[in-house]
């Protein structure tokens, strides 16, 4: 390891040892001493030793059942303390200059300096700035939240002993605290042993909200605020909400049956209440700080002429309030008698007199006391509101179009579902600005569709405030997103819920201009939307239909599309993107992937999806969370003050012949080879995949189906697990090798140069390719797959070979990731733990899969070298 990572490196070290320690006392000494063999055997290999690599590989398959569960168990647990190390160094006092950039946002006003962008404008934009984080339960975050809670508390002991003042007494406590989480984990159930309910799911992002965004915000509008002043001389409003966060959480039932109208309901009072009880702690804390007794009129007239502490006695009311409120949700939650208590609605009853203290303050010469605890509840309250998080509800485009068919059949007038495109949106507008009732007293629909209409009862019962979007999924067409309005007004909603269809194979992101085209066509549609149209972006499924490649210029093309539309039309477009932490689903660095986005694409703002591992990675410690959210605002001002350039013409003819031969070649594989499916479920853990209960909902839309029923993150996710990685490439090199050999390669190293689309499609190719693994992708083959098969892993090995070659020729790089050194550093630093838990995993999908009846001892081992190895790849689904 370089020089500049000494620190890190230590850290990594000093938790090996202490998790060694704990394994010893576990374990005995022979334990410990057989994973520290295979740990120096895995270096030896990893540094080219092919003798030490065939040792590793018979060492692990002569261990015995007993022994296969604590060795895969230390794998992991290495893997998880170098991840809190690495995570940890990125905001640690040590941190390099490769590392940790310039702050984002001071560089980015450096830019716009440089490039004479006026302050007003830049004023205007930081006013229009809108980060919406959508945090989700695609969880191949297999971590338990008890096992995330412990690395938080670990990460806080590695801050301490960086201080250089820490006495000797201070150190060994500190140390030994850190021995005890690390035992702690150690003898914890390391993953989940049951798949979690929704509700599992909705409390797990709750927690990341309590242990970690309660505190980034309003850290995040300090440190906003106080750039804004050094750069403009102007300060952040004090209601500016730049950021705010919904879920999927309870609200996506897509494909899961689990997730009905009273699991809807029950998170959003789970959500209200953890809001309540964080806004408690938060009063709580403010009462014994705002002890002054000098104050302004309007506070005055607030609390009358007898308080002697007025600000105590505004804190005291919202203080019972609060308590009231949990009271009231507590009972509801427990369907126990409701108390009749005032309790809290909406945040203005927070705002308000919380605002009149901030005023009284500031008045009263007060204001480094107001900008203290009190500024920090004002902005969570903007922030956070009274729902901690808005829920979207997300449902299959066919579960509307059902409710529609089962009730025109009801009512005598033929079946919906056989109608043309015309007849249906006839209907449907006609229906919408009906006056009348559509669904009829005395109709008992089936189950399915009851479910449906109560999903939307909820909505309507229910503020508008507690919802961020209603998303469509498999979105095809205008009747989509008009029969979810249709059914909402027959449901009684009083307001405009965004309904926003969601594009996700390659023919209908590709068709999705002209349904938008023809949305705005239709005057009363304009009068529903309130002239914002929201639009989903699919990077999951368009990516599993097409490969990396085509998906991505069908993302880049339909993005284009719409915000012409939008200008043309007049209306305000936010762009939602469904990005998952992997290639295979649109995950990029942040900043690098909203400056490949089309010019004018994030002038709405920026909603994306944060998923599974990815919230812990990026959002899971206040300091990191921070980091994130400047990064995201940094980019979005970039984007919108210095757009990147319109591609040429030369381009777009280019992206469309790579398009369209990524997509031949990645199907030919997929679809086209005989052989395909047979393959992928030996040569990787996809039929394992199912036991491990990796989220509430099933990994297969049809349980009976193939490949094409296979959602995408179990998809990715299995062949992440064997290092192959293919569908983070397949297509990609071919189509890139093909315009090589037409004589298109100065003007591709053009393109890598200056079009930030395409050189960041090659930078996460180049990610991705350091992350596969030849010998073990064939040690899998070799292990699991039937001879005759082999053929096509080889083919498939030689083809990623030969790609590498075509994108280092493009970018003109010796070496995979030559510009990113922190990142190639941070793949190798963990890959000596991951390639021996890829040993592991093949010996025990060996022994399963021989074995007539299932062995739990083994098939806990096998879940543990899961998790390890999504640990190590890091973004896996």
């Amino acid at each position: 390891m370089n020089q500049q990572y000494a620190a890190l490196r230590s850290n990594v070290s000093m938790l090996g040892h202490l998790l060694g320690n704990t394994i010893k006392d576990a374990h005995g000494e022979a334990m410990l001493d057989k994973i520290e063999q295979l740990r120096q055997l895995s270096k030896s290999a990893r540094s080219g030793n092919t003798d030490d690599r065939q040792k590793l590989i018979d060492e692990i398959h002569t261990l015995s059942n007993d022994e296969l569960t604590p060795v895969a168990r230390a794998f992991n647990q290495f893997l998880n303390l170098t991840n809190i190390a690495e995570q940890y160094h990125t905001i640690s006092r040590h941190c390099d200059n490769e590392v940790c950039h310039p702050d984002p946002l001071q560089s980015v006003f450096a830019k716009l300096t440089e490039n004479d962008i006026s302050k007003l404008d830049t004023a205007q934009a930081l006013k229009e700035l809108n980060i919406e984080l959508v945090l989700t339960a695609h969880p191949t975050e297999i971590t338990r939240r008890t096992m995330i809670n412990k690395l938080v508390k670990i990460n806080k002991c590695l801050s301490k002993l960086e201080l250089s003042d820490l006495s000797d007494n201070e150190r060994v406590k500190t140390e030994r605290r850190l021995e005890q989480l690390i035992a702690q984990s150690w003898h914890s159930d390391v993953i989940r042993k049951q798949r979690p309910t929704p509700l599992d799911e909705a409390k797990w992002g709750f927690a990341v909200v309590e242990n970690s965004l309660w505190e980034a915000v309003p850290e995040f509008l300090r440190e906003m605020n106080d750039k804004l002043k050094d750069y403009m001389g102007e300060k952040l409003p004090i209601d500016a909400r730049p950021v705010h966060f919904s879920s999927w959480m309870g609200g996506d039932r897509d494909g899961n049956p689990f997730v009905t109208h009273d699991i809807t309901k029950e998170v959003m009072r789970l959500s209200r209440w953890k809001a309540a009880d964080l806004y408690l702690g938060d009063i709580n804390e403010l009462v014994s700080e705002l002890s002054m007794t000098q104050c302004n009129d309007e506070l005055r007239a607030l609390v009358g002429e007898d308080e002697n502490e007025p600000y105590r006695a505004v804190l005291k009311k919202l203080r019972t309030l609060l308590t009231n409120t949990l009271e009231v949700l507590d009972a509801k939650i427990h369907h126990a008698d409701v108390p009749n208590l005032e309790s809290l609605k909406d945040a203005d009853q927070l705002w308000e007199p919380l605002l009149v203290c901030y005023r009284s303050l500031k008045e009263c010469g007060m204001g480094i006391i107001a900008n203290g605890s009190l500024l920090d509840t004002l902005r969570r309250i903007k922030c956070f509101g009274v729902h901690l998080v808005r829920l979207d509800i997300r449902q299959e485009s066919t579960r509307h179009s059902d409710v529609l068919s089962e009730l025109t059949r009801y009512l005598g007038i033929g079946d919906y579902a056989e109608w043309s495109e015309q007849d249906k949106i006839a209907f449907l507008t006609n229906e919408l600005a009906s006056k009348r009732p559509l669904l009829p007293r005395d109709w008992t629909p089936s189950a399915e569709v009851q479910e449906v209409l109560d999903t939307c009862r909820i909505i309507a019962s229910q503020p508008r405030e507690a919802f961020g979007a209603y998303v469509i999924s498999m979105a095809r067409t205008a009747s989509d997103v008009l029969a979810v309005h249709l059914i909402l007004q027959e449901a009684g909603c009083p307001y405009r819920m965004d309904v926003c269809p969601l594009f996700e194979t390659l023919d209908d992101l590709n068709n999705s201009e002209a349904v938008i085209r023809q949305l705005m066509g239709i005057d009363l549609y304009r009068g529903f939307i309130q002239n914002h149209q929201m639009v989903m972006i699919g990077y999951s499924d368009s990516a599993k239909d097409a490969g990396v490649m085509s998906a991505g210029w069908a993302q880049y093309d339909a993005m284009e599309k719409l915000v012409q539309v939008s200008e043309e039309e007049g209306i305000e477009l936010t762009l939602f993107h469904g990005r998952g932490g992997t290639i295979g689903r649109g995950g990029a660095p942040a900043h690098a992937a909203l400056l490949s986005q089309p010019p004018k694409s994030l002038k709405g703002g920026l909603r994306v999806t944060e998923q599974g591992e990815m919230i812990r990675f990026k959002l899971g410690l206040p300091e990191i969370a921070v980091n994130s959210l400047n990064l995201y605002a940094s980019a979005i001002l970039e984007a919108n003050l210095l757009p990147p350039p319109e591609p040429k013409q030369e381009w777009r003819d280019l992206m469309e012949v790579l398009s369209e031969v990524s997509c031949e070649a990645y199907r030919d594989v997929v679809r086209g080879e005989a052989d395909f499916v047979p393959y992928f479920r030996s040569a990787t853990p996809e039929l394992e995949l199912g036991k491990l209960p990796l989220g509430s909902r099933p990994s297969k839309r049809n349980p009976n189906g193939g490949v094409e029923s296979l959602r995408a993150i179990p998809w990715i996710f299995s062949w992440s697990q064997n290092r192959l990685v293919l569908p983070a490439w397949l297509g990609a090199g071919q189509a890139i090798q093909f315009s090589i050999d037409k004589g298109h390669q100065a003007l591709l190293e053009e393109m890598c140069r200056e079009w930030p689309f395409f050189s960041t499609r090659l930078g996460m190719l180049e990610m991705v390719y350091t992350k596969c693994n030849l010998e073990i992708s064939k040690l899998y083959d070799q292990k699991l797959v039937d001879k005759s098969l082999w053929p096509l892993g080889d083919r498939l090995r030689e083809q990623l070979q030969k790609d590498v070659t075509a994108v280092l020729k493009v970018d003109n790089h010796e070496n995979l990731m030559q510009s990113d050194p922190w990142g190639l550093e941070s793949i190798n630093l963990r890959n000596t733990y991951v390639e021996p838990l890829n040993m592991l995993q093949v010996e025990l999908l060996s022994r399963t899969r021989q074995m007539q009846e299932s062995d739990p001892q083994l098939e806990e081992a096998l879940m543990v070298t899961i998790a390890g190895i999504a640990a190590g790849m890091r973004n896996t689904g």
